[in-house]
């Protein structure tokens, strides 16, 4: 069983960056797919970005795109998700989730991070 661990949240201002990290306990398999969620107070959890393991290929939610990054180091079993330009609406857990399929909804991910929490303030 994958298990993830987010790192990287904290507090950064508006317009600043964070980078989080998503680090797996074992190689995904070739065909899985990396997920970034968020979840705001008050709101139920949406999608941010994802890649393939074994591919470039990316997907972005409208709301991040331009300004967010998804990554991989497959040496380093870990998935990254820069963040620039941070806005205040940007603020939520971040959840990192793994699934064997592509363009997956929430419940098709098979395997959760335990979340990590960014704040952005003025």
């Amino acid at each position: 069983q994958v298990q993830l661990v987010e790192s990287g949240g904290g507090l950064a201002q508006v317009g600043g960056s964070l980078r989080l990290s998503c680090a797996a306990s074992e190689r995904p398999f070739s065909n899985n797919v990396i997920g970034w969620f968020r979840q705001a107070p008050g709101k139920e959890r949406e999608f941010v970005a994802a890649i393939r393991w074994n591919s470039i290929t990316t997907l972005y939610a409208d709301s991040v795109k331009g300004r967010f990054t998804i990554s991989r180091d497959n040496a380093k079993n870990t998935v990254y998700l820069q963040m620039n330009n941070l806005k205040f609406e940007d603020t939520a857990v971040y959840y990192c989730a793994a699934t064997t399929k592509w363009r997956a909804v929430e419940y098709e991910y098979d395997y959760w991070g335990q979340g990590t929490q960014v704040t952005v303030s003025s």
